[in-house]
């Protein structure tokens, strides 16, 4: 069973082809760094012209490094949940005219959920980790813990309440003047020799002492303060360019350390309350951030919950876990007709 996945939900265009729901055959994503570097950010209009120019070529390279063609095929899996609209209504067009063009049914898959599903592909069926599990969804746009019951069953138990993770990360490290995108460079910052995570003691939100829910926005505004100064002390705020190399690399370290505890805080939560979960699924951007990676190891190691982190490769949206989950979907008895609409927010 082949399987072709497209991804548009902001600005990679990807596809890929799966076998049996996690067997890898190809995965192509052409990144749009590079048109959006200038603005430090994603421009939608721009994401979207990018997706109109690149999508059938994607599509093509990744039907070609497979080995197949669109006849070999049995199944189309899209992207079409959440995103920017004009992204997602590219992919998810040229998924509906392939299904309309080949009679192949067609399955809308949720790309939040569908992160949840990287840490699984090509892993076979024998070496899945045990159900049920947590999940912990870390990008540019969710932040969000889950009980999974199955790689189709999820249930959100929290979820941020202002910025996501990734975009905080974007934003320091703006602040911080590191060229686009920030996160990578940031992780890179704080790893170098000498920079000292606790030269700041940024917030680490806790918000209720009951909730799962996250927040980053104060973590932001102190980093703020920290690159500029304090207003209230009447100086002038400070531009990045003024601060030392070892201060760029102290602040970066510190928000670092803050942005990861405050989610090792929310696991240790989830955990609490759901004694049961036997594994650990990961997904998203911000999943392959060093600090991130190796606190989770940390914290699996300590419950004794089996980690399954997604590689490098699939941490970023991609079209093989869309794929991947469309096909267990489709297994579970979804199918969708050609009505199927792009939506902004995500289902789960």
């Amino acid at each position: 069973m082949l399987t072709l996945g497209i991804e548009s939900s902001c600005d990679e265009t990807a596809a890929a082809v799966i076998e049996d729901g996690w067997r890898v055959r190809s995965s192509v994503v052409a990144s749009q760094v590079d048109l959006h570097a200038e603005y430090r950010g994603v421009v939608p209009e721009l994401a979207g012209r990018e997706h109109v120019e690149k999508i059938l070529p994607v599509v093509r390279s990744a039907l070609r490094e497979a080995g197949v063609t669109i006849a070999d095929l049995g199944l189309i899996a899209v992207g079409h949940r959440p995103g920017l609209i004009g992204c997602l209504l590219v992919g998810l067009t040229a998924a509906k005219a392939l299904a309309l063009a080949t009679g192949l049914p067609l399955v809308g898959v949720d790309h939040v959920h569908a992160h949840l599903y990287a840490p699984l592909l090509e892993v076979p069926a024998p070496d899945r980790p045990a159900f049920p599990a947590l999940g912990l969804v870390v990008s540019g746009g969710h932040t969000s813990i889950y009980r999974v019951e199955a790689p189709v069953r999820v249930d959100r138990l929290g979820a941020t309440i202002d910025d996501a993770i990734g975009e905080a990360f974007d934003k320091a490290a703006t602040l911080l003047g590191l060229p686009f995108p920030g996160g990578p460079n940031l992780d890179r910052l704080a790893s170098e020799d000498g920079a000292n995570d606790r030269a700041f003691e940024f917030p680490i939100s806790r918000i209720d002492p009951r909730s799962l829910d996250f927040s980053f926005s104060g973590l932001k505004t102190a980093t703020m303060l920290a690159v500029r100064g304090d207003p209230q002390g009447g100086a002038a705020p400070r531009a990045a360019s003024e601060l030392s190399a070892s201060q760029r690399r102290d602040i970066a370290a510190s928000f670092q350390r803050a942005a990861v505890q405050a989610v090792i805080l929310k696991l240790a939560r989830a955990h609490e309350r759901h004694p049961d979960a036997r594994s650990l699924l990961v997904g998203g951007g911000v999943s392959a951030n060093s600090r991130m990676r190796s606190e989770l190891v940390s914290f699996a190691r300590t419950h004794g919950l089996d980690l399954r982190l997604p590689p490098i490769r699939f941490c970023v949206d991609n079209g093989a876990m869309i794929a991947g989950l469309g096909h267990h979907l489709h297994e579970s008895g979804l199918t969708h007709d050609l009505t199927l609409e792009p939506v902004p927010t995500t289902s789960c």
